[in-house]
């Protein structure tokens, strides 16, 4: 069974932004553009006490007509966090992330944060996944001719 730490070996770029939550909603916005990301951590004393995403921004932010300059993170977050482990199998983050209806799963290691999975990176492994099953049986069937 696969596991989330097999995504995150091969995961590229597996660092996870965190802010404060006293940060402004312009301010994660700006750092979730700039780096290409869907979500940050928010954090209190360095630690993990929220997330906040897109969805966030649109549910919790557009949609109620809050200035993103003067709304801190800790008023629009999500909390708490569904988090999940390296030894976590894949199926069970897939379970959680359609039962919770969220894309990102924080990965929590000894020291804390140290990944973080999100639905594009389970569909892409699976992808890869059923691939490699296809070439292997292709040769399989064509080596017995």
């Amino acid at each position: 069974m696969s596991t989330v730490q097999e995504i995150l070996r091969k995961k590229h770029g597996a660092e996870v932004f965190s802010m404060v939550g006293a940060e402004s909603v312009l301010n994660a916005a700006r750092l979730m553009n700039e780096r290409a990301v869907g979500c940050v951590v928010v954090t209190d004393e360095d630690q993990m006490v929220g997330i906040f995403t897109e969805r966030d921004i649109l549910r919790r932010v557009v949609a109620e007509q809050r200035d993103p300059a003067s709304t801190r993170l800790a008023d629009v977050m999500t909390s708490p966090v569904a988090t999940c482990l390296p030894e976590t199998t894949l199926d069970e983050c897939v379970g959680v992330m359609t039962a919770k209806r969220i894309r990102h799963i924080p990965v929590l290691g000894e020291g804390g944060v140290c990944g973080m999975v999100t639905s594009g990176d389970l569909l892409a492994f699976q992808v890869r996944e059923h691939q490699d099953t296809i070439q292997y049986l292709k040769s399989y069937v064509f080596d017995m001719r």
